[in-house]
C-alpha cells in the first residue's frame, strides 16, 4: 500500500477538511502530518457545522483510525476545548484518535512569544494567528522543544519549567507584560494536559510503516497551502513547517517511495488571510462580492479573507512542487453570479511578461487575465457532472489544459453531499 496525501495549493482554507471526510470512507487511517491549531478545517452533515484545529478531518466516518503525527505542534487547551465540544455533540473519539509522541507541544509562553514579535514588527508584522506556532517550530528546530511523549516521561515538570524560564527572558527583553495572560494560559494548558494523557500515544512512524506493511490504506492530511510552505511559499509571510508533499514524509515518518496519489485542493477563485503578497488580490466591489457569497472569514480567527480571481500561474507552482496526480475544485459555486471570470495566465513584471512564479512577488507586478464566460446557474442544486452548464465545462477545461492535471472531484456547496466526482 502507499499513502495518499491530500493537501492545499494556494494560501489555506481551499477545503481540506470537507474533502478528507469525503474521501475517509476509502480508507483505513487518516493522519494529520503537519501544522497546528493555527488551521480550521470546516466540515459539514446532517445541517450541522464542525471545525476542528488539531483532530484529523476523518473523525466522523465510522471507526477510522486517526492519527496526529509526528510534524504538527499541539495547544493542550486547544485541544482539550475541541475534544470537550465533540463529546458535547455526541461524539466521543477516544478509541480513534492516536497521538505521536514526537509531536512537539505548544507551551503558553509560546503564545505570548509570538505576541511579542508580532507587536514588535509594527507594519511589518507577518499577520500571524498569534497561536505559538512559529516559536513553537523555533524551538522545534533549535531542539529545545517539548514533546507529547514528554508528558508520561517522569522529567515533565523540569523541562517544562526550563522551557518556559527561557522564553520569560526573552519576553523581559521585549518588554512585554506577560504576567496575567500567562496564569490564565497556564490554567488552561495544564488541564488540557491531564486531556492529553487520556489518548494513545504512539511512536507514529512505525505504526505507519507496520499499517502499509500490514495493507492499511492511509490518507495524510495537510493543513494551511502551498504558498505558505516554510522553503517554498510567499517568504516572509508563510507559515512555520513545510505544507507540501514532501512534508507527509517527514511530518509521519514514510519514505518517498511510500507515497501514491497526491490530492492538491484549491478554489475556483483565491484567498488569502493576513499579509503578504497576493497578485490577483481584488480590493473593490467585487472582491467585497466574493467575500459576501463564499462566507470568506476565517474559521479559526474570524479574520475577513482577502479574495481575488483564480491565479493559474501560482497553481501550476503548486502542482509542480507537490507533484499533484489529481486537482480538487472547491467552491465553484462561488462564482454562479458573476457574469464574466477572470483567471490569471501570466505575470507582468515591468517590461517583462513570465509564466513562472517568481523568488519574489513585487509590488509592480501585474496579472495578465484571460476572460471566460460565467455560467450564471445556481451549482448548488447540481447533482452529477451531466448537469454541468457548458461555460462551467470551459472553465474546468481552461483550467486543465492549464496546469495538465485532470480534475477529479468538483464541490458545488458546503455540505459533504454536494460534492461531484467527474
Amino acid at each position: 500500500m502507499k499513502v495518499d496525501v491530500l493537501l492545499g495549493l494556494q494560501w489555506g482554507d481551499e477545503g481540506k477538511g470537507k474533502v478528507v471526510d469525503v474521501l475517509t470512507p476509502a480508507y483505513d487511517i487518516i493522519a494529520r502530518f503537519q501544522g497546528g491549531p493555527n488551521a480550521g478545517h470546516t466540515l459539514e452533515f446532517n445541517n450541522l457545522k464542525y471545525v476542528l484545529h488539531t483532530i484529523p478531518s476523518g473523525i466522523f466516518q465510522g471507526d477510522k483510525t486517526n492519527i496526529i503525527g509526528n510534524g504538527v505542534v499541539m495547544d493542550a487547551s486547544i485541544f482539550k476545548a475541541e475534544i470537550d465540544k465533540l463529546a458535547k455533540a455526541g461524539h466521543d473519539i477516544s478509541k480513534k484518535l492516536l497521538i505521536s509522541k514526537k509531536a512537539h507541544l505548544i507551551i503558553p509562553t509560546h503564545r505570548l512569544l509570538d505576541a511579542a514579535y508580532e507587536q514588535s514588527m509594527g507594519k511589518s508584522k507577518i499577520g500571524s494567528t498569534l497561536k505559538g506556532i512559529g516559536p513553537t517550530y523555533t524551538d522545534k528546530i533549535s531542539r529545545n522543544g517539548l514533546r507529547v511523549g514528554d508528558i508520561t516521561g517522569g522529567r515533565f515538570d523540569e523541562l517544562y519549567n526550563k522551557l518556559k524560564s527561557r522564553h520569560i527572558a526573552i519576553l523581559e527583553q521585549y518588554g512585554y507584560d506577560y504576567k496575567a495572560q500567562l496564569e490564565e494560559y497556564e490554567a488552561g494548558w495544564f488541564a488540557g494536559i491531564e486531556t492529553i494523557k487520556q489518548f494513545k500515544h504512539i511512536d507514529s512512524e512505525q505504526f505507519v510503516n507496520d499499517a502499509l506493511t500490514a495493507d492499511r490504506s492511509i490518507l495524510a492530511e495537510g493543513a494551511q497551502g502551498t504558498l505558505l510552505d516554510i522553503d517554498f511559499g510567499s517568504y516572509p509571510f508563510v507559515t512555520s513547517s513545510n505544507t507540501v508533499c514532501a512534508g507527509a514524509c517527514t511530518g509521519l515518518g514514510v519514505s518517498p517511495h511510500a507515497i501514491g496519489e497526491v490530492f492538491g485542493i484549491f478554489k475556483a477563485y483565491c484567498t488569502r488571510v493576513g499579509s503578504g503578497p497576493f497578485p490577483t488580490e481584488l480590493e473593490d466591489e467585487v472582491g467585497q462580492k466574493m467575500r459576501d457569497i463564499g462566507h470568506e472569514y476565517g474559521s479559526t480567527t474570524g479574520r475577513p479573507r482577502r479574495c481575488g480571481w483564480l491565479d493559474l500561474v501560482a497553481l501550476k507552482y503548486s502542482v509542480m512542487i507537490n507533484g499533484v496526480t489529481r486537482l480538487i475544485m472547491m467552491k465553484s459555486d462561488v462564482l454562479d453570479a458573476f457574469e464574466t471570470i477572470k483567471v490569471a495566465t501570466s505575470y507582468k513584471m515591468g517590461n517583462e511578461e513570465v509564466t513562472n512564479f517568481p523568488y519574489e512577488i513585487p509590488d509592480h507586478l501585474t496579472p495578465i487575465y484571460t476572460e471566460l464566460k460565467g455560467w450564471n446557474t445556481p451549482m448548488t442544486a447540481v447533482q452529477s457532472e451531466s448537469e454541468f452548464p457548458a461555460e462551467f465545462n470551459a472553465y474546468i477545461q481552461f483550467i486543465e489544459k492549464y496546469i495538465g492535471v485532470q480534475i477529479s472531484i468538483v464541490s458545488v456547496g458546503p455540505d459533504r453531499s454536494q460534492t461531484i466526482r467527474l
